[in-house]
């Protein structure tokens, strides 16, 4: 007697799940990043950009755009990699690092591209692992 998978199923579910879990870890990102800016400009730091006043709301904004892209990098990962969440996680830490050089280079005060960049770090700490949990080894 011989058991065979059914790979076809197991890939759409994981898949459902990967996007299920990264929309949920979006949606959490999106209010911690937005939560941080606050208590950052509660704090004295100044949510200006080269002289154009940033609003709490747009860290939500744009912690979301790109964390939903990094859900549809994981749904592709883990449809059609070999080993989809280390690749995930590399590919994900990278970028991560990568994002960091805008505001490193931005026309900003130290406090205020600090800011920035923990905004960065705490979306990532919150999506990278939720959604990596979910791939497959």
């Amino acid at each position: 007697m011989t058991a065979t998978a059914n790979t076809t199923h197991a890939t759409a579910s994981t898949v459902g799940a990967v996007i299920r879990t990264g929309v949920a870890a979006t949606a959490a990102a999106s209010a911690a990043t937005m939560a941080v800016a606050a208590v950052g400009h509660l704090a004295g730091i100044s949510l200006e950009l080269a002289g154009a006043p940033i609003p709490v709301t747009g860290f939500g904004v744009l912690t979301a755009v790109f964390s939903l892209i990094g859900v549809v990098i994981a749904a592709l990962l883990a449809r059609f990699a070999r080993r989809p969440r280390r690749t995930f996680v590399r590919t994900t830490v990278v970028l991560t690092v990568l994002s960091l050089v805008p505001d490193v280079i931005a026309d900003a005060g130290t406090a205020t591209k600090a800011l920035l960049m923990l905004t960065h770090l705490v979306a990532a700490a919150i999506v990278i692992p939720a959604v990596a949990r979910r791939l497959a080894v």
